[in-house]
């Protein structure tokens, strides 16, 4: 952890711990969360205190950083005393959290009646070890962009892509674009080409298997697309560079979040009204896959007020509030049923497209140390791409790595 983050972290508990000291009698429960522009998380709370008088919810806002804000809270947990009894977590940090015991199991409060309501992707990137850690509050999902104008039907195969992306360049519009540079963006973007061919990075039993043909083909066929379907800056780009040049006209494809959506739509915007999305292509036989995002609450294992914690969790993640969170903060809604709801469609109109994205949508490898995985994968699919490595290379060396990694 960063000396920085760790100052930070403390700062904020001994600001939590002295608020203890001014007790008005109230239980009081604390979580972290990121900069709250629509207001959508302090209407959550001012409904909950309206509904629950007898708890006070302290929402500290931390930075726009996500992996800042972990370290907050990994910051909390090392300190041995942490004042956090609800955890809003990304999708990534419930099997480091869980494997290092900072978790409350929510199995008792969260049963298997009650998360069929949810998106299937979204429940199961909750689970660790066979225990549920997680109640999903706001989903994400990579995709597919396609210029609607330019085609009458997007491409189903990964084969079908790259030569439509060839076919539809031209001086001014390059055909694909997607998060090519070293970061998480392009090991997400790669899983979904992965799982798309058939591969993955871990089986059922969390051995590797990388380096099957299956992983080798997915990176033979991302690596060949830089200088060719798409243009050799994609090894720069993350989300909003990608966003941008297909935003602009400046490309026929884009694999991006769901946000980027939102921004095609604006008042002025060259694309507005001319882009669709599906899931990302796969190969012949196989089935599309998109990786998983998103966030959702826990409660800590030293929660001093779990029954407290759990009551503002059941809360926060109804129907009405997930809703009151979409219209304020454009968070997509994890329960399943709000993706028929007459005004969240009204205002988002490309939901039920969305939806199957969801449907389709898988937790990136479920691993105590994913992290060092990331890692290993940002270093050889960058070099893949940049042309330092071969695929072959590339997948071999990052499958060594990662045995390396899961072996400990």
């Amino acid at each position: 952890m960063k000396k920085t983050a760790f100052r930070f972290a403390i700062a904020v508990i001994a600001t939590g711990l002295a608020a203890c000291g001014r007790d008005d009698g109230r239980t009081v429960i604390r979580f972290v969360v990121q900069p709250d522009a629509g207001g959508g998380f302090r209407e959550i709370v001012e409904r909950f205190h309206r509904a629950r008088p007898d708890i006070r919810v302290e929402m500290v806002e931390g930075p726009a950083s996500t992996d800042s804000r972990e370290e907050m809270y990994i910051g909390a947990f090392m300190a041995g005393d942490s004042p956090y009894d609800v955890v809003l977590m990304d999708v990534v940090w419930v099997p480091k959290f869980a494997a290092q015991g900072w978790l409350a199991p929510l199995d008792g409060r969260f049963p298997e009646a009650a998360r069929g309501a949810f998106l299937p992707g979204d429940v199961q990137a909750g689970i660790w070890g066979g225990k549920c850690y997680r109640v999903p509050l706001r989903s994400d999902a990579g995709m597919l962009y396609w210029r609607t104008d330019l085609m009458a039907r997007p491409p189903e195969t990964f084969a079908e892509l790259a030569e439509k992306a060839r076919e539809l360049k031209t001086a001014d519009r390059g055909g694909f674009v997607f998060q090519g540079k070293q970061y998480e963006g392009l090991v997400c973007a790669f899983l979904e080409v992965l799982w798309g061919h058939g591969g993955d990075v871990l089986d059922a039993q969390g051995n590797v298997v990388l380096d099957r043909p299956e992983g080798v083909e997915a990176l033979r066929w991302l690596a060949a697309l830089v200088g060719d379907a798409a243009p050799e800056g994609v090894t720069t780009y993350q989300e909003e560079e990608a966003r941008a040049a297909f935003q602009e006209g400046r490309a026929a494809f884009m694999r991006n979040w769901p946000y980027a959506w939102t921004k095609m739509q604006e008042a002025g915007s060259p694309v507005a009204g001319k882009v669709g999305i599906v899931p990302m292509v796969h190969a012949p036989g196989k089935a599309s896959a998109a990786t998983l995002g998103g966030w959702g609450f826990g409660i800590s294992k030293t929660a001093k007020h779990p029954d407290a914690a759990w009551a503002f969790i059941e809360f926060a993640t109804a129907a009405e509030q997930q809703k009151m969170l979409n219209a304020k903060n454009g968070a997509i809604p994890t329960r399943r049923a709000l993706f028929e709801d007459a005004d969240i469609l009204k205002a988002n109109p490309h939901y039920p497209d969305l939806l199957k994205v969801l449907l389709a949508a898988r937790p990136r490898p479920v691993h105590a140390q994913y992290s060092r995985i990331s890692q290993a994968l940002q270093r050889h699919l960058s070099a893949a791409l940049v042309k330092k490595e071969t695929p072959e290379e590339a997948i071999r060396l990052a499958a060594e790595e990662i045995r390396g990694v899961v072996a400990k």
